[in-house]
């Protein structure tokens, strides 16, 4: 059984979406930024109450932004999905979960050390340049739980 439900044009649209955050960092990096993606749909707690979907997490809202600087400024999301990066995202949307990512709900990439926390939420490990973080003990419990 899937991790969550999707279509195609989900698959195409985490694949992008991947690729633009993490295409530098290869396959493995790509698996990381799709497992975030999963746990946010998967997540009903915090800032993804309201986010069931693939496609409301990819263009959420926070603070006046996108929760993906992708979707805002990168003009590599606005290029069409790629065999090898839907083949990602299906991994992910289907059974892929490994640490720091596995329940991890943010990343990004400081430029600088991990800080040990982010927004009060700390941090689960470091793949190449991305910082991982998942929520608190006891905050979202849906995250730990999720498939």
């Amino acid at each position: 059984m899937a991790r969550v439900s999707y279509r195609s044009s989900d698959v195409d649209l985490m694949a992008r979406m991947m690729r633009a955050e993490a295409e530098g960092e290869g396959k493995q990096g790509m698996l990381y930024v799709g497992n975030v993606i999963v746990n946010r749909v998967n997540a009903d707690c915090l800032d993804f109450k309201d986010v069931r979907t693939i496609n409301q997490v990819i263009f959420q809202v926070q603070g006046g932004n996108f929760s993906f600087e992708a979707v805002q400024k990168g003009n590599v999301f606005y290029q069409r999905a790629r065999d090898s990066e839907r083949r990602l995202a299906r991994q992910n949307l289907e059974y892929w979960r490994d640490h720091p990512a596995k329940y991890a709900l943010w990343y990004f990439n400081p430029y600088a050390p991990c800080p040990p926390t982010w927004y009060g939420q700390p941090h689960s490990g470091q793949f190449k340049n991305h910082c991982y973080y998942e929520p608190k003990p006891g905050t979202c419990d849906s995250v730990y739980i999720g498939r």
